[in-house]
């Protein structure tokens, strides 16, 4: 699925580095705790979340994410949006909720790793 996609799927509005929309990504999460995206995520493109601070695009560039997607239409700080963009994160806004998005593009196909038991 194209970032494009994930865009208009969410109804989001893109905030930063819309030029790289045509970015294929294969897997998401949705998380607030950041701890828990560096302890059980692996490979995710995109992040979704509610958490508004620094640390949410620190761990995606850690992570080696492409996509940061804020959602219940939170908004990040400038300082943050410029994070990103020095790390072309593509960060977008949507008014739906965590687990709503999460449905949506889970039911269009994108998933999340698997679970091993």
């Amino acid at each position: 699925m194209k970032i494009e996609d994930i865009k208009n799927l969410l109804g989001a509005e893109v905030l930063c580095c819309e030029e790289n929309t045509e970015r294929e990504v294969f897997t998401a999460c949705g998380c607030d705790l950041m701890s828990d995206v560096l302890a059980y995520v692996k490979d995710q493109a995109v992040l979704l979340t509610g958490l508004v601070n620094p640390q949410v695009v620190r761990t995606a560039e850690m992570m080696d994410m492409v996509c940061i997607v804020f959602v219940r239409s939170k908004s990040p700080t400038p300082e943050m949006i410029a994070l990103a963009e020095d790390n072309g994160i593509v960060v977008m806004r949507t008014d739906k909720r965590l687990y709503e998005a999460c449905g949506l593009l889970y039911s269009n196909g994108l998933c999340g790793n698997k679970v091993k038991a």
